[in-house]
């Protein structure tokens, strides 16, 4: 992969591969992990050109960035390393709300810094919005973290309009990584406009719908132990047969244009705009290459209209009630 896209402007301009490659799976969320077929895919993908890598410290926890700092390990210079903090977990597992406390965002970093086995991240961003912390409080020592070298550039994810305004008064916002794909669009609108009204760039995540919209899971698809999809409504009983009918649409439609039903969705995203750098998730190399293929996919005004008409009546919320009250503050 040798195109580029940058992300934000000026002094907040990051250019970075057009595909980036999300990694929290590979260590939670979806079951089973496979360290060594996780550190392949991740070597894989440098070599094919992919330099945007995104973990975060609450995956697994704590040992997605462990496993990430392993796989570039003497190729720290082919990487645009991103990780975030705020959603605080213990050593256990357990969910400990959200903290946005500037003492907690140099305790944090310096706890990513050593795990990544890194004297710097390239992209750190707030995972969540405290709703009892002023963003301003936050973003201040974000911003000394930038000053001090630790840390060159910021982004925040899952925020809302107002907490992306208030945060780039602070210092530049890079990017804002939110869900956005076919099914999740909750983004467009104010938030979307902000972004570009301040030259903010876009990281979506969840454009595959889980691996919903890539056609490989069906209604009699169980979900193991660990995976989260299990307790997500749009894979639930009285959701997903309706869900899975549009699914065969897209795949119906995907056919006509030489694509898996999985890469007509990532396209999608993909030509959303030359500000937009998605991070579909894998941990595997068969399916990164998949994902890749489908960045080179150019689609006209009226393709990308038809694919939406296909794709839309989802059916349920993207997330249960426990994780979406943390997502748009």
């Amino acid at each position: 992969m040798t195109t580029t896209r940058t992300l934000g402007s000026g002094s907040a301009a990051l250019e970075v591969s057009q595909q980036g490659l999300g990694c929290m799976g590979m260590s939670e969320f979806y079951g089973q992990g496979d360290d060594a077929e996780s550190t392949a895919t991740i070597q894989r993908a440098l070599e094919l050109g992919v330099t945007l890598l995104d973990t975060a410290d609450m995956y697994g926890p704590f040992v997605n960035e462990e496993l990430v700092g392993r796989a570039i390990k003497g190729r720290r210079d082919q990487v645009v390393l991103a990780t975030k903090f705020g959603n605080k977990r213990g050593p256990g597992g357990e969910r400990l709300g959200i903290d946005g406390s500037p003492g907690y965002v140099r305790q944090a970093c310096e706890a990513s810094l050593q795990r990544l086995g890194v004297d710097h991240i390239d992209l750190y961003y707030q995972h969540r919005v405290d709703p009892d912390v002023p963003v301003e409080d936050t973003w201040g020592a974000m911003s000394e973290l930038v000053q001090q070298g630790k840390v060159r550039y910021l982004g925040i994810s899952e925020a809302g309009a107002d907490s992306i305004r208030r945060a780039h008064a602070v210092h530049p916002v890079t990017a804002l990584q939110s869900e956005w794909s076919l099914w999740t669009r909750d983004i467009e609108g104010e938030i979307l406009e902000t972004c570009r009204e301040l030259n903010v760039g876009l990281v979506p995540f969840g454009t595959l719908g889980r691996g919903l919209l890539t056609g490989r899971i069906t209604a009699g698809t169980t979900f193991g132990e660990g995976d989260m999809r299990g307790i997500f409504p749009r894979f639930q009983q009285g959701h997903i047969e309706h869900n899975l009918s549009i699914v065969d649409k897209l795949a119906e439609l995907a056919r006509g244009y030489d694509l898996a039903p999985g890469q007509l969705a990532q396209a999608w995203v993909q030509n959303q705009g030359e500000d937009v750098v998605p991070i579909p998730g894998t941990r595997w190399r068969s399916y990164l290459d998949e994902n890749l293929a489908a960045a080179e996919v150019v689609l006209t005004a009226e393709q990308l209209a038809e694919i939406e008409q296909v794709a839309s009546g989802v059916s349920g919320h993207r997330y249960p009630e426990s994780f979406a009250k943390d997502a748009g503050r």
